[in-house]
């Protein structure tokens, strides 16, 4: 892992407790990350193998995958999938890794490379291209989606994924900014979100929950998640443990409801089969792992974006 920088994610050290892998002794497991980043998780999770461990890595970020490919350039157990964690069942199934994996982390939502990036156009603080994609070479940015999308459906978006109240003001405000001219970067949607709305919130800039909403339905994160778990279940063997961190109520709650086997209500973008989201209906194959836990005061000190951040652990019964 020489000459490759390591960003230091949320929580390293509990997701690593959280896998039990010396602990249990399987030093020479096989593990996966779903979602590599820039290798914080990885690097740690790497730290407790032995010579015979695996730790295959999963990103669609293209950049992310950069740095995961330039990590395996110095680390053999490492192999780099460069995929959707929503297709990660069909992965392991090619790759005959059905049911055989020791352990699984995912860390939901935005990286701070992405979010810090105004090329990428996650941010509402400076100015950038409207992108959002995480996969900036497959589909649809948001530029081209809230200058076509009906006023409905971007409220909807607001509300439904970032739980924006203000939502259809918000809507109604882009609608008649985009007939006077289409809109094409960060500043100018923050700025058309912070007029629409009749307040500010203190320490939260007006744009936060309405660029959260559009985000996830531009990369369908929700039904992304609900894809990926299902392939998790199916990768774990008995006793395999899966760790995921969560940053907002949405994804906590999908996360929550499929540890303890039973569906979820939010709303969905895209149509998934029941096979899919392993959802609806009882489940016994998962043990949920104590109680939700939290970043310490210390990490959140050093890092503010840790605040928000849950990880619940579940072991395959």
């Amino acid at each position: 892992m020489n000459g490759v920088a390591i960003h230091h994610p949320v929580m390293r050290i509990a997701v690593v407790e959280a896998l039990h892998i010396q602990a249990a002794g399987k030093t020479d497991g096989i593990y996966l990350d779903a979602t590599f980043g820039r290798g914080g998780h990885s690097a740690a999770i790497l730290s407790q193998l032995g010579p015979g461990g695996r730790l295959l890595v999963m990103d669609r970020d293209p950049e992310a995958i950069a740095a995961a490919r330039a990590m395996a350039a110095h680390e053999p157990r490492l192999g780099v999938i460069d995929r959707r964690f929503g297709e990660l069942g069909e992965e392991l199934e090619s790759r005959g890794l059905t049911g055989v994996v020791d352990g699984m982390v995912f860390d939901l939502g935005l990286s701070s490379p992405q979010l810090e990036d105004e090329s990428r156009g996650f941010g509402f603080r400076g100015e950038g291209p409207l992108d959002m994609r995480m996969d900036p070479r497959a589909g649809v940015s948001a530029a081209d989606w809230i200058n076509k999308a009906t006023e409905r459906e971007l409220a909807d978006a607001m509300f439904h994924y970032g739980e924006e109240r203000h939502s259809r003001r918000i809507a109604a405000r882009i609608v008649r900014e985009r007939a006077a001219a289409p809109i094409r970067t960060t500043a100018r949607l923050a700025e058309i979100i912070a007029r629409a709305l009749p307040g500010r919130e203190r320490r939260k800039h007006p744009a936060t929950r309405a660029f959260q909403g559009i985000r996830i339905r531009i990369n369908e994160e929700l039904d992304e998640l609900r894809r990926g778990l299902a392939g998790a279940l199916a990768g774990l063997r008995a006793g395999g443990r899966l760790a995921v961190i969560s940053f907002h109520s949405l994804e906590d709650r999908i996360v929550k409801r499929f540890m303890a086997g039973s569906g979820d209500d939010l709303p969905r973008g895209l149509p998934v089969r029941e096979s899919e989201m392993q959802s609806g209906k009882p489940r016994a194959e998962l043990r949920p792992l104590g109680k939700p836990r939290r970043a310490s005061a210390a990490e959140v000190a050093r890092n503010p974006r840790a605040r928000s951040a849950v990880l619940r652990v579940a072991e395959k019964l």
